[in-house]
């Protein structure tokens, strides 16, 4: 049997970038905060670009604590689907053209969500990575660190618990 010639890099690539662009553009949150990922092979970085309607104290000024949770809870939403979803991304037995239009598999649910206010998230860009830490056929962990200026110091953390559909339906 031939074996089937590898794909260009580029086909890659686009498939990548339109699947994480349909799991993103199916949520109007997400949009409304302006977050964006940058995709590093199977590794995603959000990033939450300041805006003056994130301020929710404008004393200090802070950024609003339910806007950081919410950032946390994308994150980690985004990143689980996209570690859930690559292999199939991967094979192509995903389209990313049929995401794009809405139709998306069956995602993994939020069960809880917990948040470690770390320090005040200052007036500036964030950003955030998670990492799943167990995904197994019913429930997925994953733990989330968003930090500003300095990786090594979080401004805040998450851990969710997510109940996960299964792969038949």
């Amino acid at each position: 049997m031939a074996r089937k010639p590898p794909e260009p890099v580029q086909v890659i690539k686009q498939r990548r970038d339109a699947a994480l662009s349909a799991l993103v553009s199916g949520v109007p949150y997400i949009q409304y905060l302006g977050v964006r990922f940058d995709r590093r092979g199977d590794e995603l970085t959000a990033l939450l670009p300041f805006d003056d309607k994130l301020i929710g104290n404008p004393f200090l000024p802070a950024i609003h604590g339910g806007v950081t949770a919410a950032f946390l809870e994308i994150t980690a939403m985004i990143t689980l689907n996209w570690f859930w979803l690559w292999e199939d991304i991967e094979s192509g037995a995903l389209d990313p053209e049929t995401m794009t239009v809405g139709n998306l598999p069956r995602l993994p649910k939020t069960i809880d969500f917990t948040v470690d206010y770390l320090r005040t998230g200052l007036p500036r860009d964030a950003y955030a990575r998670a990492r799943v830490n167990r995904s197994g056929r019913r429930y997925a962990s994953v733990h989330t660190e968003a930090w500003q200026d300095n990786r090594d110091r979080p401004f805040a953390q998450a851990t969710a618990h997510f109940l996960m559909p299964r792969k038949d339906g």
